[in-house]
């Protein structure tokens, strides 16, 4: 048994998935589009992605658009980061044309953290053990 996050987005699930390569998280291993190879088509979500699996080092989560997906809620990617630069550089690229709800710094249990909503409404919280 295995636990993944699988985020539903309205239409722009490929821009986000493109934005999370850049960002260096890994990469579509795996997609399936609406109206292609078979697949069923509704309206005008032909060709929009059905399915896709992204992949990276530590990183496994599903994505697709739907049409009538709810708003992102209740729901963060926690990253358990081990290095302070690489956790400010990935917070710097994930928080670009989003909203820093925590900015990064030691709290009160002692590691670096910090909390944002990237600009496709996903939460990440990245969790630096203070020692590292």
């Amino acid at each position: 048994m295995q636990l993944s996050n699988y985020l539903f987005f309205t239409s722009s699930c490929e821009a986000a998935l493109d934005f999370y390569t850049r960002c260096g998280l890994g990469c579509v291993v795996e997609v399936l589009r609406y109206g292609v190879d078979g697949m069923p088509a509704k309206g005008d979500m032909r060709g929009k992605i059905m399915h896709a699996k992204f992949q990276g080092p530590g990183v496994l989560f599903y994505a697709s658009d739907n049409d009538d997906a709810e708003p992102m809620r209740g729901s963060s990617h926690i990253l358990a980061m081990d290095d302070r630069a690489q956790t400010e550089h990935l917070f710097a690229l994930l928080s670009k044309d989003g909203k820093v709800t925590t900015p990064l710094g030691i709290q009160p249990w002692g590691d670096f953290y910090g909390k944002l909503t990237d600009q496709f409404g996903v939460q990440w919280m990245l969790n630096c053990a203070e020692g590292a």
